[in-house]
């Protein structure tokens, strides 16, 4: 599993909007991965909404946070719309089928579908933050926000 002091590795995935997020492109300022296992679940839609509702804590923090799982685009298009998501992008990490989250050693190959997690990289790209959530839980994002105005 990806560990704090590491470098992501560059990455590419399309959003719920159909556009390509490169995480090359975020620069001076640190990148909030929320994984969440699937699309079209109470657990997982409390925690996008969550990103959503503090989209200007985020941008106060010089964060950009992102929504990621193994659904596909057209399954995230229709879910963000559902759930009233509009700003957070909704990162599919559909094919290769899971191919960050193994990357990151968060695949969780029996079910399919990644662990539910929080992972910060700093404007370097160096992990500076790793916490795996019970899948049936929520990701506190008050400790999220607190990591980041304390960093």
């Amino acid at each position: 599993m990806v560990r704090v002091g590491e470098k992501l590795q560059r990455f590419t995935l399309i959003d719920h909007h159909g556009i390509a997020f490169d995480s090359a492109h975020v620069k001076d300022k640190r990148l909030l991965l929320s994984f969440h296992p699937l699309a079209w679940t109470p657990v997982c839609t409390k925690q996008m909404k969550t990103l959503e509702k503090n989209l200007e804590a985020f941008k106060k923090n010089r964060t950009v946070a992102v929504g990621v799982s193994v659904d596909s685009v057209p399954c995230k298009t229709a879910w963000a719309k559902r759930i009233k998501v509009e700003h957070t992008r909704l990162l599919s990490d559909f094919w290769p089928h899971g191919g960050l989250a193994e990357q990151l050693g968060i695949f969780r190959t029996e079910n399919g579908f990644s662990e539910r997690a929080n992972i910060i990289a700093d404007a370097a790209g160096t992990v500076i933050f790793v916490k795996i959530y019970p899948i049936r839980e929520v990701p506190d994002i008050k400790e999220v926000l607190d990591f980041l105005a304390l960093t």
